[in-house]
């Protein structure tokens, strides 16, 4: 007993050695900033600001995630607490986020152990193969977006707690197995998930997980037949009842055989498109190029049919072969079928039917583990086949995680300077909207906005260029806001703005364009008045926004322009969507009353009216 505790020590030891290293290679990185979805969710997030830690205001922050109705409560709990810690300072929250990767890299390394020992594996193969796996996934070049990418801690937490949950689930397994008490594990599974849920949604597919399992590994068995039965009954239903429900409620609520809203692709186009993406992910996890990693994806084709373009039914095919191929194996070798199926359950919610992008790298965090975990299963069977030397294998795996190790520093040391990281993904992706935006918004960063810097003049440049290849509507409203701190704007950047505006798809990211026209408005740019009023008269008639941002476009045009008479559109769709007895739309008429705009409130109370009645009709029918 003790020396199974001195070696449980040793192990631990080695683990956390492990997660050092992983940090050390990612320490480079921690100098970079805020990027891309970091501005809207942290740095554009005053709920974030918390000065004192007073319960409201911490709470106020948790169910800030807006985009998520106030999900994700435990990530945007951890940004407000660094910014107390540390203000607005990027390597505060990076360094909060490779502490979460080291601690998950000891959970890993403590769930493979668990594993690799249900599997029967000899004990000293599972401390060598527990480790290796852990520190591969840990120092994976991959990991270096999902660490250093701040948002994307709502990712690694939730990857952190399904570890945990999953390592506690092969206890309570395992004691189940054994005969002995497991209820306590049984606990921690329920904690762990419910943790991940506060982090992100993924953690609704740890039974996927679970399943995964199940149906390799573990074999539903247990010391009771009775609590056999249990499990092989339960995860029938769960399985029926998971399928009825993605049939009867998922798949008729989100498919589109039109484009999505705000994208260019139909439900099965995108079906489709992730055959590729998947695949892709498995090259890059397999081929970990600094090169073949570019973080942007906004450039990748669409399929539009299982030949267009060509490398889509073969992608198809390939991921048809290789769940064959799992299930085939799932008795003969259970750790590679585990993988296979742990990789497709990790990508279950995002290569669905979901309105979602169609590929971010920091989505492979916890797939990566499924696909180390088939690959060293197949080298090991090659290994005892071909009855190599061990020496072979350590000199192999030494290499490999100095490869890795040394492809994760440099990718690291890329991120950890804004103008080196935006030059270097521009070189990856020449067609890529987003990479150029980065790379004139890092030159504009630079000016401090400023008219005569030489930095906003390479931003303008940046942009002009970046406009003109891949048509942005967003690089064009930069370029009339640059130009106006400038001083040398034109009816000519205005025109090619509303132009590209009435042309585009109405996709987040161009309705951004026209909120970085008002915000920059409201804030004091001296923007020419009609071309903000026609930006936003354009955008308006093209898609829909919410009652406030109808609210917020009104009160400047009212309060700010000369043209007051063109608010009252704006207040219409704003009352029209707006719920009943709306404290927003109240506070409005009364702000109108007191602006002497009587007749405009009599006008919008009847379409309030008249809203009211229509909701009456309906439900009485």
């Amino acid at each position: 007993m003790e020396q199974m505790k001195k070696s449980f020590v040793i192990f631990l030891l080695l683990a956390l050695m492990s997660a050092v290293v992983a940090g050390a290679c990612l320490v480079p990185g921690l100098s970079g900033g805020f990027i891309f979805d970091d501005r809207e969710n942290i740095t554009q997030n005053a709920a974030l600001y918390v000065s004192e830690l007073g319960g409201e205001n911490l709470l106020y922050a948790a169910y800030s995630f807006q985009p998520g109705g106030g999900t994700r409560a435990l990530s945007m709990l951890s940004f407000a607490l660094d910014y107390w810690r540390g203000g607005m300072d990027a390597s505060v929250f990076k360094t909060t986020n490779l502490v979460i990767h080291g601690l998950t890299t000891l959970a890993l390394a403590l769930f493979l152990r668990r594993l690799l020992q249900l599997a029967q594996w000899p004990p000293q193969r599972v401390v060598a193969g527990a480790l290796v796996l852990a520190t591969l996934w840990a120092l994976h070049p991959l990991q270096v977006s999902s660490v250093l990418y701040v948002v994307q801690r709502m990712q690694t937490l939730v990857t952190l707690f399904m570890v945990l949950a999953l390592w506690a689930y092969l206890s309570m397994r395992q004691a189940q197995m054994a005969g002995l008490r497991s209820r306590q594990y049984g606990v921690l599974v329920g904690l762990f998930w419910v943790l991940g849920f506060a982090s992100k949604e993924d953690a609704a597919l740890f039974p996927l997980y679970a399943l995964a399992l199940e149906l390799t590994v573990l074999r539903f068995a247990a010391a009771s037949p009775r609590l056999a039965a249990f499990w092989r009954r339960g995860y029938l239903l769960m399985a029926v009842a998971g399928v009825a429900t993605y049939v009867l409620v998922v798949v008729p609520h989100y498919w589109h055989w039109d484009a999505y809203p705000g994208r260019e692709f139909s439900s099965y186009e995108r079906l489709l498109t992730q055959g590729r993406v998947l695949v892709m992910y498995l090259g890059q996890i397999l081929l970990s190029l600094p090169s073949r990693l570019p973080f942007f994806y906004d450039d990748l084709t669409i399929s539009r049919g299982v030949l267009q373009p060509v490398t889509t039914l073969p992608a198809l095919l390939l991921l048809v072969v290789l769940l064959v191929w799992a299930w085939q194996w799932r008795q003969r070798r259970p750790l590679f079928a585990l993988g296979v199926l742990l990789f497709f359950s990790g990508h279950f919610l995002t290569s669905n039917v979901l309105n979602l992008e169609m590929a971010f790298e920091h989505r492979n965090q916890l797939p990566l583990v499924g696909v180390l975990l088939a690959v060293a299963d197949l080298c090991v069977a090659a290994w005892q086949r071909l009855s190599l030397r061990p020496q072979l294998g350590v000199a192999l795996v030494a290499m490999l995680l100095l490869a890795a190790g040394t492809g994760t520093a440099w990718r690291a040391h890329m991120w950890g300077e804004p103008l080196r990281f935006a030059t270097e993904t521009l070189r990856l992706l020449p067609q890529s909207e987003r990479a150029w935006l980065l790379l004139g918004g890092t030159l504009a960063d630079r000016s401090g906005f400023k008219a005569g810097n030489s930095w906003l003049d390479r931003a303008i440049a940046t942009n002009e260029r970046g406009a003109e290849i891949t048509q942005s509507v967003v690089m064009l409203s930069n370029i009339v806001i640059y130009k106006t701190i400038r001083g040398d704007v034109t009816p000519e950047d205005w025109g090619r703005l509303w132009t590209r505006l009435s042309q585009v798809p109405m996709n987040p990211q161009n309705k951004k364009a026209a909120f970085a026209i008002l915000e920059n408005a409201e804030n004091g740019l001296p923007l020419d008045e009609d071309g903000v009023v026609e930006t936003l008269e354009v955008v308006v008639d093209r898609t829909d926004f919410t009652s406030n941002q109808y609210l917020r476009m009104a009160a400047y045009i009212h309060n700010r322009t000369q043209q007051q008479e063109k608010a009252l559109p704006f207040l219409r769709r704003a009352v029209m969507i707006a719920p009943p007895d709306d404290p927003e739309i109240i506070d409005v008429f009364n702000q109108l009353t007191r602006a002497g705009q009587e007749g405009w409130v009599r006008k919008l109370r009847q379409i309030e009216r008249a809203k009211g009645q229509v909701g009456t009709t309906v439900q009485e029918e």
